[in-house]
């Protein structure tokens, strides 16, 4: 990417380059996510499952005419609701791992490194927490005015539909109060959404992350905004065109499932074309939806970590920085990042990479003895 401020075409162009070189270690680091997101999910049902077995049939084929047992039917709900928070704890961590590894791979892509898989897997799993932190603060910070709508809508439409006389004022309330909600849940949603970037290229805490990343986006929410509408705009397009293919050859390799099964007698077992239909066909619908998210992902989340560097060579004069320390180091070698600069005495004007956090931070802690190399220096002192 350019070192230089960002027009709309240079952000596009820019990740579509960065997920194209960089492609191997995103879709190695999102398939092993995705794999052990899907195989920890698939035990924790079968454990579900496991421990109600014998309350299933009776809650969901009672005897005719009778209502499901108390003492059969709270089993099935505690492991549902058990189940269902599992899930949503399992699914959050992966997207925190998917988002934090975008980051970690741009911030090596900023200065032309070349990465591995290993560098990239360990650089993600570090800043996971901390990117954890932040998408949790970003959804209840986002997410609280419609929470708040919803809550004092749902008591007036209760008392309303309770009353003799239901009136139809609690259905036109919904909208009045949702719509005022949702533009205030958009601009928060919108000055927080650089923090996974501040968390992991600055490697800095939840709350810390939420504040840069509101202070980078103050005076230019207008502009982010919509780049990152393009952005996600772009990212669902070639996603569905990524996914309709594989969608068109699953339903085609099932249609001779559907007309072995139209001409079938009733209740005859199914052949052995039938299965492999099926099972061809449901394989080419889950690849093409794995494929297409993962694009959509990585490429969302690149394009907003692009935003981020762009709003600091804008603010901060990053760029001027990062070629000031690339010519003030020679060249090395690191067997997790690849070739990076040997560190040397830092030009006066320019902070080096331990020092750049605790100068332009003091609130922060001090940086670790031993700080990583793959960090982007933090702004200058004379911001």
């Amino acid at each position: 990417m350019p070192l230089k401020p960002l027009g709309l075409g240079e952000v596009v162009s820019a990740s579509f380059a960065t997920f194209g070189r960089y492609w191997k270690q995103l879709a190695g680091v999102m398939l092993a996510v995705l794999g052990l997101c899907l195989l920890v999910m698939a035990l924790l049902a079968g454990v579900a499952v496991a421990a109600v077995y014998d309350h299933i049939e009776p809650v969901f084929d009672p005897p005719y005419g009778q209502d499901p047992a108390a003492e059969h039917l709270t089993p099935v709900i505690v492991a549902g609701v058990t189940l269902f928070v599992l899930l949503f704890a399992v699914g959050l961590l992966s997207m925190a791992v998917l988002t934090a590894v975008c980051p970690a791979v741009l911030q090596q892509a900023v200065l032309g490194r070349p990465t591995t898989f290993r560098a990239m897997w360990r650089t993600t799993l570090r800043r996971t927490p901390a990117v954890l932190g932040t998408l949790l603060l970003t959804g209840l910070i986002a997410g609280a005015p419609v929470l708040a709508a919803m809550a004092v809508w749902i008591p007036l439409m209760v008392v309303s539909v309770a009353g003799d006389d239901p009136s139809p004022a609690a259905l036109i309330l919904l909208p009045v109060l949702l719509l005022p909600a949702i533009a205030v849940s958009v601009w928060l949603g919108t000055r927080l959404s650089l923090a996974p970037a501040v968390a992991v290229m600055e490697k800095a805490a939840p709350v810390t992350a939420l504040r840069r990343s509101a202070a980078l986006v103050k005076g230019d929410w207008w502009r982010i905004f919509g780049i990152t509408l393009v952005g996600s705009m772009i990212a669902m397009s070639i996603a569905y065109m990524i996914q309709m293919p594989f969608q068109l050859v699953g339903t085609f390799g099932m249609i001779p499932l559907m007309a072995e099964a139209g001409e079938g007698a009733e209740g005859a077992d199914p052949s052995t074309g039938m299965i492999v239909a099926l099972v061809f066909g449901i394989l080419c619908i889950m690849v093409g939806g794995g494929v297409s998210q993962m694009f959509q992902i990585g490429y969302t989340q690149l394009f907003s970590n692009l935003l981020y560097v762009d709003q600091r060579i804008r603010r901060e004069n990053l760029a001027q920085a990062l070629l000031a320390e690339l010519a003030a180091q020679a060249p090395g070698t690191d067997t997790d990042t690849g070739p990076v600069p040997t560190p040397a005495e830092p030009p006066a004007d320019t902070l080096s990479d331990a020092d750049a956090p605790a100068l332009a931070h003091p609130d922060r802690p001090q940086p670790r003895p031993e700080p990583e190399p793959d960090t982007l220096p933090d702004r200058p002192t004379d911001d």
